[in-house]
């Protein structure tokens, strides 16, 4: 294959009509593999799992692995357009391993994934060796008619993707999967990593201690009704500030624009200094919740599959989450304070607790870090999923 591709090459200035290129100029010849992300359609503003094949392939290509992105552009030319051309460029995938990731929107305007089962199937007749990574990992849940046949759609669809592929990657443990068949020999459990690069700071700069103690809350909930979520986090503010001199409130990514009048007005009369930070590059990111005090995920359950508290964790910043103490051993490692979900009062409690305890504070960074290095970096991924692909 020559000289490595460069990973994501033009990915983010694509042909409208077509998917991007793996050069097929760079393979260096028989019986060594090439590994391939394919991806369906662009999420925005922002896409999650588009950073997750970026910084999973920077972390191949240190191993000295050859890594390229693919996109089926389904959205933009069709799917008669796109599976021709999926065919055309698969023609030399033969024994390549290609990372095929999943989810129901993904390959679907509505949620019914079905032609993701093509997409596999035209792969299968290139004989390239599948890994399904599962981003989605349970069918999407309502009480109208819609919403049982499309859940029951992308249940099927699911089992269908695991039994057809040599293995699969989910973000979560096996346990938590209830459509997984047991045994599941051809699973692995790898959680997703943090979709920032890595500012960590395992002790704080001196402060003349005038500085205002920060809370950062990365990611709100995009529609529906988030005035419980709003609640939950700007009360945990204001009792912060009961016990704090100064306090201040950041939110950032998704929903933090769109939410920020639901926030000024919870916190009208608080002294809580508060800003809405919207969506910021991957680098101010990793700035903003380095320097952060405490952030907090109210998002339902904490679980590995959140790349927003992955990056909280990559960050050090020590963290407040709903979930269990119980949680997976690459969770209870971490630097987290558990809550029970929904009890707002403890979640405020916990808040005080670690932006007035320094200590408190610092070994959860620490704790932060060492989860980070052994389970959630981009190294460790990389490394765990590359013995899926040896073992494949």
């Amino acid at each position: 294959m020559g000289q490595a591709m460069p990973f994501f090459d033009n990915c983010h200035h694509a042909s409208e009509s077509v998917m991007n290129e793996t050069r097929a100029d760079t393979r260096r010849g028989v019986g060594i593999s090439f590994t391939i992300a394919l991806l369906g359609r662009r999420d925005q503003p922002t896409d999650a799992v588009e950073d997750y094949c970026r910084l999973l392939g920077g972390a191949f290509k240190e191993r000295g692995v050859d890594f390229a992105l693919q996109r089926v552009a389904w959205n933009e030319i069709g799917w008669l357009g796109a599976l021709r051309t999926l065919w055309q460029r698969s023609a030399d995938w033969k024994g390549d391993w290609v990372l095929v990731q999943y989810t129901a929107l993904m390959w679907s305007r509505r949620g019914f994934p079905l032609a993701f089962l093509v997409v596999l199937l035209t792969l299968k007749v290139r004989r390239a060796r599948l890994v399904t990574v599962f981003h989605d990992v349970a069918p999407y849940f309502g009480k109208r008619m819609a919403d049982r046949v499309r859940g029951a759609c992308q249940r099927w669809v699911l089992r269908r993707a695991y039994g057809w592929t040599r293995a699969s990657v989910l973000p979560v443990p096996m346990e938590e999967i209830s459509w997984l068949a047991r045994p599941a020999a051809k699973t692995r459990f790898i959680p997703v990593g943090p979709n920032i690069p890595t500012i960590a700071r395992v002790d704080r700069a001196p402060r003349s201690g005038n500085e205002p103690k920060t809370i950062a809350v990365f990611g709100i909930t995009d529609g529906g009704d988030i005035r419980q979520e709003v609640l939950a986090i700007t009360q945990a503010a204001a009792a912060a500030s009961q016990h704090v001199r100064q306090v201040r409130l950041v939110t950032l990514g998704r929903g933090s624009r769109e939410s920020e009048p639901e926030f000024r007005n919870a916190l009208a009369g608080s002294s809580v200094e508060y800003e809405a930070l919207g969506i910021l590059s991957a680098e101010e990111v990793s700035r903003v919740l380095a320097d952060c005090d405490v952030a907090l995920f109210v998002r339902g359950r904490i679980t590995t599959q959140r790349g927003s508290a992955m990056a909280v964790i990559a960050s050090g910043t020590p963290l407040v989450a709903y979930g269990e103490p119980d949680a997976p051993s690459h969770l209870s490692e971490a630097g987290i304070v558990f809550v029970p979900l929904g009890d707002q009062n403890e979640l405020a409690k916990s808040v005080v607790r670690v932006l007035t305890d320094e200590a408190l504070g610092s070994e959860l960074r620490r704790r932060n870090l060492r989860a980070h290095a052994s389970f959630f970096s981009w190294e460790a991924i990389a490394e765990q999923l590359g013995t899926v692909l040896d073992n494949g």
